[in-house]
């Protein structure tokens, strides 16, 4: 006789509304001109994902040159810089944008403050394509800082405090920004932020569910690739609050040994993991075990961004 395990499914979870409007633009794409298609970076972090897009014809590349000319280049939902835009001008690629709609916000805010003459600083994770994406919407190296955590507001040194302003990495939450943002206000009184957050509200809905989902849970399992930045702060958030989690992006080498002695578990997906994994998972702990499944009360988003011409 198998051992009863109870599983509660986090709300929401899994795709955001510009992971799926990413993912259907290359998907269009190749439908309108066949493969191959070319994409600069990974569309969205999801390795299940980019293993799909590659057997339909897409083809990732972090260089411009690896792509022969004249051919369509998508941009990832993380978004480019400048820089990236003007070699596709200069190889004479055809550029389709992917790039999150609140990410193109932030950008415009960023494009923006520097055309008033601010010095913008970006809080973010270092290399992360977003990061780089926004930074680079500015030519000027000397007009952006990145402030990662409180020790980087220490080390900053800027001359002219009266025109500052700041953005965030859309996929931070409001949690991890607050500290960051007061400092920065306290050090430098006249720094200016965006009138709305530009924390991406997929992020956050799906932080503030996992810290209700953890309620008397004995273990908590995140399906996401281990180089999404939210699917690796879900985890986080779980172990922060003292309950054992794991990250787990390829179904099959997950080891179902880590269930032993557990009854109640909650499950929960990254904003780029797709909801096929999740059930995927949930086949494979049938495997063991009978489950019995429910599915917790949270936001229902029904937000949808429209696709560019393609």
């Amino acid at each position: 006789m198998k051992k009863e395990i109870h599983i509660t499914l986090a709300e929401p979870r899994g795709f955001c509304a510009g992971v799926d409007r990413a993912i259907t633009i290359v998907e269009k794409t190749l439908e309108k001109y066949g493969a191959p298609i070319y994409v600069r970076h990974e569309v969205v972090h999801n390795e299940f994902v980019i293993e799909d897009l590659k057997r339909k014809g897409a083809i990732f590349v972090e260089d411009m040159k690896d792509i022969p000319k004249g051919s369509h280049v998508i941009y990832s939902a993380h978004g480019v810089s400048k820089l990236v835009r003007k070699k596709a001008s200069d190889f004479n690629l055809v550029p389709i944008d992917a790039t999150c709609p609140l990410v193109t916000k932030v950008h415009k805010e960023v494009i923006q403050q520097n055309k008033k003459g601010h010095i913008i600083i970006m809080i973010g994770h270092e290399g992360h394509p977003e990061v780089d994406g926004t930074m680079g919407q500015v030519d000027d190296n000397d007009k952006t800082f990145l402030v990662q955590n409180l020790g980087d507001i220490d080390k900053l040194r800027i001359k002219n405090t009266e025109k500052i302003s700041y953005v965030t990495q859309t996929t931070l939450s409001i949690d991890e920004t607050k500290e960051i943002i007061d400092k920065l206000k306290t050090k430098y009184p006249n720094i200016s932020g965006p009138n709305k957050s530009d924390i991406c509200y997929a992020t956050q809905n799906r932080q503030d569910a996992i810290k209700s989902l953890i309620t008397d849970k004995e273990l908590i399992i995140v399906v996401g690739s281990s180089n999404s930045s939210n699917s690796s702060r879900l985890a986080e958030i779980a172990k922060q609050e003292g309950v054992e989690s794991v990250l787990v992006g390829n179904i099959e080498n997950f080891d179902l040994s880590i269930l032993l002695n557990k009854k109640k578990i909650g499950i929960t997906a990254g904003a780029s993991a797709p909801e096929i994994l999740v059930k995927n998972l949930i086949k494979k702990i049938k495997r063991n075990y009978d489950v019995l499944i429910d599915e917790m009360n949270g936001i229902e988003e029904n937000i949808i961004f429209k696709l560019p011409n393609i």
